[in-house]
């Protein structure tokens, strides 16, 4: 057989799979549909969407994925395609700290999907007003980031804040240099928000040695100021990038190759336990010796992996503080339930913020 002939062959079986993968999203997208009907027969409020069956879907989907194509590019496919189906049931309203073409967007996306409503506002206390007020289902905030730590003002809200955490994001982050100028040495000022300038200080200590460093609100608004100066460059990702027209003169400057922000989903429910879940706390006491000691050992008698701590003045009195504390598992497991129940006998505050699936990918 020629090589046209293998060609042809390979195609005609290209189209036979699409008209199968066409059939197939499409009796998917009739399922969600039926779901919605039967949901909106339901007394109580309804839940279209689901965070703990997803997290479930998208662990069998890559527990069951053969190849060639790797599990993030597996996943990404899957989200999109259950966005697409939850849209016919009921679609989403997403806020996110923008703006457009900023990491956290990004997050929202790769989370929820493109089929969502995605809305954009100024600031970290925004989001958690706006699901407060049920004006959004759901919305996304930074909370740490693996090389410049975590985001104080996220946590901050969580003191007197009604939401729930409901899932978390983390997403891989790759800082490219976006201008218009024709090379390194045309550039004359660097825009970018303060955390890529810090992710990206070496670089620009090597290559933009003396280059002025602009601080701005975000990486989309560097980006917006860089794409109007024939001298000036970005820090930004990708979205901002094809956002504002702004060529990449050099990519993937981070200093950390595994530079990575995590993001937290925060809504109104709660959620049940998906099998493999993180549960986030704020507790604190009085200032006394052995306090800290006192707070974690509940969960290291019950064998409770315990994966994030943190402290924040608590603005009380001096020296006095919140502590935010990550665990492995969900409110509703009988060892976390033990733990939190001994935890209340010595903290004079113990707010669960949420019960989630850990990130998928």
């Amino acid at each position: 057989m020629s090589q046209d002939a293998r060609l042809n062959a390979i195609r005609q079986r290209i189209d036979g799979l699409d008209q199968e993968l066409l059939r197939l999203i499409s009796e998917r997208a009739r399922c969600a549909q039926e779901i919605a009907a039967l949901k909106q027969g339901e007394a109580a409020q309804v839940r279209f969407y689901r965070p703990e069956r997803e997290a479930e879907v998208l662990r069998r989907v890559l527990a069951e994925n053969p190849g060639p194509l790797d599990d993030e590019e597996m996943a990404r496919l899957f989200r999109e395609i259950m966005s697409a189906c939850l849209a016919l049931e009921d679609p989403l309203k997403v806020a996110y700290l923008g703006p457009e073409g900023t990491f956290t967007h990004a997050a929202a996306l790769k989370h929820f999907g493109h089929a969502v409503d995605s809305v954009s506002l100024t600031s970290i206390a925004e989001v958690f007003r706006e699901v407060a007020a049920a004006s959004v289902q759901f919305g996304i905030v930074p909370i740490e980031n693996s090389t410049e730590g975590v985001v104080n003002h996220t946590l901050d809200m969580f003191v007197h804040a009604t939401c729930r955490i409901c899932g978390e994001v983390e997403l891989r982050i790759h800082h490219h240099l976006l201008t218009h100028a024709q090379g390194l040495t045309a550039v004359e000022r660097v825009y970018s928000h303060q955390q890529s300038l810090a992710q990206c200080r070496e670089w620009l200590d090597s290559n933009l040695a003396g280059v002025e460093r602009v601080t701005v609100s975000s990486n989309a608004e560097a980006a917006r100021r860089a794409a109007a100066e024939s001298s000036a460059a970005a820090i930004a990702g990708e979205a901002a990038a094809e956002l504002y027209g702004l060529p990449r003169l050099r990519s993937n400057i981070e200093d950390e190759p595994d530079n990575t922000t995590r993001f937290l989903v925060i809504g109104r429910q709660n959620v049940p336990a998906s099998g493999r879940d993180k549960t986030s706390l704020l507790v604190s006491g009085p200032n006394r010796a052995g306090l800290l000691y006192e707070l974690i050992g509940p969960f290291a008698r019950g064998d409770i992996s315990m994966t994030r701590l943190e402290s924040r003045p608590s603005r009380r009195g001096v020296w006095e503080y919140f502590f935010f504390i990550d665990v492995e598992g969900h409110v509703s497991d009988p060892g976390v339930a033990s733990a939190l129940s001994e935890l209340e006998q010595k903290a004079t505050l113990l707010k669960v913020l949420g019960s989630y699936p850990r990130a998928v990918l």
